[in-house]
Order: C-alpha cells, then structure tokens, then sequence
C-alpha cells in the first residue's frame, strides 16, 4: 500500500506535517489530555486501560476500514466503533465492534 500524504497536525497553530494520526508527536499527549478533558467523569470506567487493549487487539485483526471495504476501497483503519454504544447496553464484545477509518467514524457520528 502507497505512504499517505503529507498532512498538517491538526493541533492549532502547529506547522508540522505527518502522514498518519491527526498530530504531530510533540502534540499528540496534549491534545489527548485536552479531550479527556471535555468528557464526562465516568468515561474513564467504559474507556480504560481494558478498552485500549481490545481496540489495539481488534486493530491488529481488521487493519481496513470495515465501512470502505463494503464500497470496494481499501483505506487504513483508524478507529473502533461501538455498533450499539456502551451507554445504550452495548458491550466491548468483536459482536458489537466495527473498525473504521476517521471519514468513516466522523460520518457517522455526524448521523
């Protein structure tokens, strides 16, 4: 598969450019402590450590984006996503887990 393209780090004000990730290395724990920020207390109990270790296992298992290989494309995956969120009595079972590049997981956040 062909490098990606250059891209800018999306931290603002960052005149970086990288190829995979939306930050730079200088950037990347920031932005992460700056969303951890954002989000609700208890997030921590459905997204710890046990869920970082699913997400990395079921990376390494479907490495394309799901939603793109169903029209044909084959993009890197980037994200994994909850088909029914965890607030909502989904679970972090492979069942209920989809791997999807950040257009995909953006888009359908979106809906």
């Amino acid at each position: 598969m062909p490098d990606r393209a250059l891209h800018p780090c999306a931290y603002p004000g960052c005149p970086a450019t990288i190829r995979e990730g939306r930050y730079c290395a200088a950037h990347k724990t920031t932005a992460s402590r700056e969303y951890n920020q954002t989000r609700p207390a208890d997030s921590n109990k459905l997204y710890g450590r046990r869920w970082h270790t699913i997400r990395d296992l079921y990376i390494s298992k479907h490495p394309l984006c799901e939603q793109c290989l169903l029209d044909g494309k084959l993009v890197p995956a980037d994200e994994v996503h909850h088909i029914l969120p965890l607030d909502q009595g989904g679970d972090h079972a492979g069942g209920n887990l989809q791997a999807l590049c950040d257009s995909c997981h953006s888009a359908h956040h979106a809906r």
